[in-house]
């Protein structure tokens, strides 16, 4: 393998980690619809620990629009209830003597629309990181070219390969920001 041939599976492996990225962080954007991720972030103190709620309890999702939270110590249901109201989700827990329910209140249009926007700004700050991986590509192709470690002809053929990946990497970022914006927007 050519030292252009590293550099460019450098370059798509760091794209394909910023499209995880960006999977990652908005599996976690609320839609309206039960999502386990909506619960991610939050905390439970367990005997003075502050611990994820996905290692005290079982979660699921029985319908569209409930979580379900199963402690596996009945006692931790109070603070599991304390922990969802405090990570300002905007959720009102209900329990019983087994469980807590989490019901997802419906999105009013103008929260979809701010979700959306918030949705946009992620994905911008993605194609920026992409660019920013191309740029980085880019000033490593030029000092292998100078140093002679790559022929003129090679540069330029991986400087093409090269944006062709960055703009594969942008339209996948599109892509995905349009699927989520869909899936938020619909009732």
């Amino acid at each position: 393998m050519s030292a252009a041939d590293d550099i460019l599976k450098d370059l798509s492996d760091r794209i394909a980690k910023t499209l995880d990225d960006l999977k990652r962080e908005l599996s976690s954007v609320r839609t309206g619809r039960a999502n386990l991720h909506l619960l991610d972030g939050v905390r439970v103190d367990y005997y003075g620990t502050s611990t994820p709620l996905s290692q005290v309890a079982t979660l699921s999702v029985p319908e569209a629009r409930l979580i379900v939270v199963k402690p596996w110590e009945k006692n931790m249901i109070p603070p599991i209830e304390k922990a969802i109201r405090d990570a300002n989700l905007g959720l009102n827990p209900q329990s019983d003597k087994d469980l807590v329910r989490v019901p997802i209140p419906p999105l009013t249009e103008e929260r979809r629309r701010d979700i959306v926007k918030q949705v946009k700004v992620k994905g911008e700050d993605h194609k920026v990181a992409i660019r920013n991986e191309r740029r980085d590509a880019k000033e490593l192709i030029s000092v292998a070219e100078k140093d002679g470690d790559i022929a003129a002809d090679e540069a330029k053929k991986a400087m093409d390969k090269m944006q062709k990946a960055t703009d594969d990497g942008v339209k996948k970022v599109d892509e995905i920001v349009a699927a989520k914006e869909k899936e938020v927007m619909q009732v």
